[in-house]
């Protein structure tokens, strides 16, 4: 079974409602990422997420040479990179400026993302994102590298990441265009941005808006929503499925699962999936087994008494 589509941001494309993230795809073997590659294909996820410090860039080089070793089609795919980050000396352009730090320069965006273009052996992005807030950033050096990308045909569409509702604002004060996506961590485990949906008005711990209502704000400006680390309990702590310090939650996946026919990944990404906001799910895994348990999630549909069960098993409240 193929994926569902949903529209990208208000650009009209129809991407896949589950994305490939290759963060750690470098360490792979050719034939070990090609296998992670034709996975998605063979799933319908012709959508592929890196961005240039995943691996020193080497994530985005071996998702490049994936690609030409599999002949896929240039056009058939979506590809999406991240820019903005300097992690270590000389990292883009070797320009001898000591890391780490955020760079939203004109100068280190174009180069970002044109250094992207030569490791993913492709002529354009399809999505250009801007990876974290800069509290220095200029908007109108910003706009001026998206409008220079743009004109020379090396990236299609721009988006952000882990940015709150003024920050977006605040960029898309200077550009042209409608920013078509905002890249931020959600899952069972990880669902601040609808706990504080649930408890206004309230002096409860879940009451507390740490992203500025950035769920209700990507929904009614039509930006994707795209669900990294889908699988973590906090900030990279480890996975939750089969992790014993959930054992109701997973109770409760595994419930799921058999009146579905399904594995637990697929029930923990139809959750994210099942959300009105029509969320683009950022898929991690280097294994492909495991990935094709995830990418069924849309044989599921829950229901909404469904959706709150796991709510509560991931140990939530409503007020």
């Amino acid at each position: 079974m193929m994926v569902k589509q949903i529209e990208l941001g208000k650009t009209g494309l129809q991407v896949p409602d589950i994305a490939m993230g290759v963060m750690r795809i470098a360490d792979k073997s050719a034939a070990e990422a090609d296998a992670v590659v034709q996975t998605s294909l063979d799933h319908g996820i012709n959508f592929f997420d890196t961005a240039d410090i995943y691996a020193a860039g080497k994530s985005s080089t071996t998702l490049g040479e994936s690609l030409q070793r599999l002949n896929v089609t240039r056009e058939d795919i979506f590809l999406q990179s991240k820019g903005g980050i300097i992690l270590e000396k000389g990292q883009i352009s070797g320009d001898g400026l000591k890391g780490p730090r955020y760079d939203f320069s004109k100068e280190h965006l174009i180069a970002a993302a044109e250094i992207e273009l030569q490791r993913l052996k492709t002529d354009y992005l399809d999505v250009f994102l801007l990876h974290r807030p800069d509290t220095l950033m200029d908007p109108e050096q910003v706009a001026d590298a998206f409008r220079e990308l743009k004109a020379a045909g090396k990236v299609r569409h721009f988006g952000v990441s882990n940015m709150n509702p003024w920050q977006v604002e605040l960029v898309q004060s200077a550009l042209d265009e409608p920013l078509v996506a905002n890249q931020l961590q959600f899952g069972v485990m990880h669902t601040g941005m609808v706990d504080s949906e649930f408890h206004v008005n309230m002096s409860d711990e879940r009451s507390i808006d740490h992203d500025g209502g950035i769920l209700a704000y990507s929904r009614l400006k039509k930006m994707t929503v795209q669900a990294w680390s889908p699988f973590q309990y906090g900030f990279f702590e480890g996975p939750f499925i089969d992790n014993p310090k959930f054992a109701a939650l997973n109770d409760k996946l595994a419930e799921l699962a058999g009146k579905y026919g399904v594995s637990k990944n697929a029930i923990a990404v139809a959750f994210i999936t099942y959300h009105p906001a029509k969320m683009q799910v950022v898929l991690g895994s280097m294994t492909p087994s495991r990935l094709s348990e995830m990418m069924v999630a849309d044989k599921v549909t829950l229901t909404n008494q469904e959706w709150y069960d796991i709510y509560f098993a991931a140990g939530n409240d409503l007020p």
